[in-house]
């Protein structure tokens, strides 16, 4: 049996083992019969909770319109151009409209990159399009605390004194906030970075309710839901959804809560499958391009599949990590990992107040490791990465494959194809 896994651009094909008998985790297919355009029209002319945005956008001088960073795959290039053109017929000049790619701590997206992530020239040439950078102090302005978890709160100035606030992004699931999108586009999208690292320390992430799937109780959550109420002001959201081929089938747009809540509960239906049992082998992929770029983002689709991993079970994963491993820091957080161990690295971090940037990736890898061992096909990482990974490396999957079926005497596996794009439960 062949089967093909996400990974980079063109894909994986992999020969499974002619023993094994795969249950394959897919999303369910979903149709419409509306063009991705047609989409986007419906959803900006039926918002929900707030008024449409030609009526609040009267009056206007200002807008910042924030999108994600390259590593999601929104279609950027068929909302941004409607968008800017509804709030300039309603009176917004082009020169009061800013685009900003929300980073968080992530690097700036620039030149060809920041080309292919607008998706459509018209935007670059008409408008401002700016990266935020979240260690730069003189771009943020500092709104307080938020009450419930003591969160300092710093956020982008454009956007802050922006009079029409828009976040726009991808909701899926997220390893750590529940779904993706929403009010998580301006928190970490464009937050300080003692903003971002204070809710990614580890008394927010060792939390048993941060993880898929999860919003009520999710700490996380909770405070990007407070961020967004310290904004005055219409703030917005326009939440897309995609189909395993990247195909845009759903879109909502309105009041930033309650948009983002109706698109979650449509992405559930495709995103969370019940298979009722756990596994002993399971094959996954970090979703391809643009989410397999780097090894950091690699670690997502470690998580994931956790809810079926059974204990001391073994989890494949290939990754194309076309760009290497991810920043320095996050590369020091691996090191100390790998040095230390699972809990000495875990000790290390439980009194922070203020996490390392990126180390909170390298605490999110100690969760499949509590449970089984994590299997990595990434050859464009080297022969042995394991010194940074801390996690044994594959250069053939058919003998991985192989080997964890005749370990465990079992020859059910698992198999994901678009990674931790799906979460499986038992």
């Amino acid at each position: 049996m062949k089967i093909e896994l996400a990974f980079g651009l063109t894909g994986l094909e992999v020969e499974l083992p002619a023993q094994v008998d795969a249950t394959v985790l897919r999303k369910p297919a979903m149709h419409t019969d509306l063009t991705a355009a047609s989409v986007i029209e419906q959803a900006l002319g039926n918002p929900l909770g707030s008024d449409t945005l030609s009526v609040l956008a009267r009056g206007a001088k200002t807008a910042c319109i924030l999108i994600c960073d390259i590593t999601r795959p929104v279609p950027n290039g068929v909302f941004l151009q409607p968008i800017i053109r509804q709030l300039t017929e309603a009176g917004v000049p082009l020169s009061g409209i800013t685009v900003l790619v929300a980073t968080g701590l992530h690097r700036p997206n620039l030149n060809d990159e920041l080309e292919e992530l607008l998706g459509d020239p018209w935007v670059q040439q008409n408008v401002k399009v700016e990266n935020h950078y979240a260690r730069d102090e003189d771009s943020c302005i500092h709104l307080g605390v938020t009450k419930k978890h003591s969160v300092p709160v710093g956020l982008n100035k454009t956007l802050v004194e922006a009079d029409i606030k828009i976040a726009t992004g991808l909701v899926e699931p997220h390893f750590m906030a529940g779904y993706s999108g929403g009010r998580k586009v301006i928190a970490p999208g464009v937050a300080h970075h003692e903003t971002i690292r204070t809710f990614h320390s580890a008394r927010f992430m060792e939390h048993p309710l941060a993880t898929s799937c999860v919003l009520d109780g999710n700490p996380l959550h909770d405070t990007q839901l407070e961020i967004v109420q310290m904004l005055s002001g219409p703030v917005l959201g326009l939440n897309t959804v995609l189909d395993e081929h990247r195909n845009l089938i759903h879109a909502t747009f309105g009041e930033i809560v309650t948009s983002h809540l109706q698109a979650v509960e449509f992405a559930r239906a495709s995103c969370e499958l019940n298979v009722g049992r756990k596994f002993k082998t399971i094959l996954t992929s970090s979703a391809g391009y643009p989410l397999d770029k780097t090894y950091y983002q690699t670690v997502k689709g470690m998580v994931t599949p956790l809810g079926i991993l059974e204990e001391g079970g073994d989890l494949i994963i290939v990754s194309e990590c076309s760009e290497g491993f991810g920043s320095e820091e996050f590369c020091q957080a691996q090191k100390r990992l790998v040095e230390l161990g699972t809990q000495g690295f875990l000790d290390s971090i439980l009194e922070k107040s203020l996490a390392d940037v990126d180390e909170w990736q390298t605490e999110m890898q100690l969760k499949p490791m509590r449970i089984g061992s994590i299997k990595l096909f990434a050859p464009k990482l080297g022969a042995d990465p394991s010194a940074l990974t801390g996690v044994a490396p594959v250069a053939d999957l058919h003998d991985a494959i192989v080997d964890s079926v005749e370990k465990h005497n079992d020859n059910h596996i698992a198999v994901i194809p678009e990674g931790p794009y799906v979460v499986p439960f038992a």
